[in-house]
């Protein structure tokens, strides 16, 4: 039994790589308390700074520190780790390792409170400047790439990896990998293009005639995410949006309504300068419409047609969304049906004249039926009749 005895007690005082097993215990121990120290410190320590936040007027400060929620609950973690590794009887490589790891935990704490402080960085940016939503949003992403190229750069050096023979020997893959990504950096360039050019932004309504018509949600890197209006999302490669004709809704200034609307020949001068001015008197005095400083708004008539006599109506609104501009081109529908019958005229519909030269010859009962033959027969004289 004593040799027994001597056993345990030789692989408890060596334990793993010469590390007790007491000491791992205490190791566990004290990884444990680190882990209920940040439980403790993001549940208390956070609600109060909330707190702080709270009665403040700006909401940057609620941003920032919820993006900070995360980072600064590696610390008593990191602090653990570097308890363990004091009171650990390392030794030799194994103390190198602990020591370089209790830096690259410091390193990417660091980095990581830096990377997700960004947004709330350019969130203010985007109020306070000239930058648009999606400048800002490239900005960011380009900021959060580059904090995290440095972090892992420095993380790398920590450990003794080189950097500089590594950039080398990306630099020979990267023009390999060049060669089959030239669409990717087309469509990186039409993006910035895109961009510089504000040709659109996140939210703005964009038709390519013939092609698409929807609502731009995100402009990336490679593709622009637009949301059709069956709330379909189609993701469009940037350089197809860079070389086409985009047509920006999002930045109308007016809404424009242009109809032309068809009234009968018998409508006489006097009423079709009475239905004119009663049109353009609505649309005047009616809040639904503004007034284009370019061009005036006005109802008269344009042109003689093949059935009917056209009259012109031009007016402007607000750029309102699609379900209120339907609204509003109802009333004015609505309102022109009233004026017209008000007036005694009525709306033309397309139709043909037939003529017919010799009446006589033609014999009625061999070509048609009796009722229509008895019409034609009626009516068989010069004259001219509408069908």
């Amino acid at each position: 039994m004593s040799g027994l005895s001597e056993i345990i007690s030789n692989v408890w005082e060596q334990g793993l790589f010469g590390i007790g097993i007491t000491e791992i215990i205490i190791s566990l121990l004290i990884f444990i308390a680190g882990a209920i120290a940040r439980a403790l410190f993001v549940g208390r320590v956070m609600k109060r700074l909330e707190k702080l936040t709270s009665n403040t007027e700006s909401e940057i400060d609620d941003v920032l520190l919820e993006s900070l929620r995360r980072p600064l609950g590696y610390i008593p973690i990191t602090i653990a780790i570097y308890l363990i590794a004091v009171y650990l009887p390392l030794s030799g490589i194994a103390e190198i390792f602990a020591t370089n790891l209790i830096k690259a935990m410091i390193a990417f704490t660091i980095f990581t409170a830096l990377a997700n402080s960004v947004p709330p960085i350019f969130q203010a940016l985007t109020s306070s400047t000239v930058l648009t939503e999606s400048m800002t949003k490239w900005l960011e992403r380009a900021a959060r790439v580059i904090i995290w190229i440095v972090g892992i750069g420095i993380i790398f050096d920590i450990f003794g990896i080189q950097i500089g023979p590594l950039v080398a020997g990306l630099g020979l893959f990267s023009v390999a990998v060049a060669l089959g990504a030239q669409d990717f950096f087309k469509n990186l360039i039409s993006g910035l293009l895109i961009i510089g050019e504000n040709r659109f932004q996140p939210g703005d309504r964009i038709e390519v005639p013939g092609h698409l018509h929807g609502i731009v949600e995100d402009i990336g890197f490679r593709s622009t995410l637009i949301r059709m209006f069956d709330t379909a999302p189609m993701l469009v490669p940037n350089k197809d949006l860079s070389d086409v004709s985009v047509i920006n809704h999002g930045n109308m200034i007016y809404r424009r309504i242009s109809w032309t609307v068809n009234l009968t020949y018998s409508t006489t001068q006097e009423q079709l300068l009475k239905i004119c001015n009663d049109i353009t008197n609505f649309i005047e005095s009616s809040d639904q419409f503004i007034e284009n400083p370019n061009q005036e708004s006005f109802a008269r008539t344009e042109e003689l047609g093949a059935s009917s006599i056209d009259l012109r109506i031009l007016c402007y609104s607000n750029p309102v969304g699609f379900t209120d501009f339907s609204k509003i081109k109802q009333n004015l529908i609505f309102e022109i049906i009233k004026i017209v019958r008000n007036n005694g005229s009525e709306f033309a519909y397309p139709s043909r004249s037939i003529y017919i030269e010799n009446a006589d010859a033609l014999d009625p009962e061999m070509y048609l039926t009796d009722d229509l033959a008895e019409k034609i027969n009626a009516s068989s004289n010069p004259q001219q009749g509408e069908d």
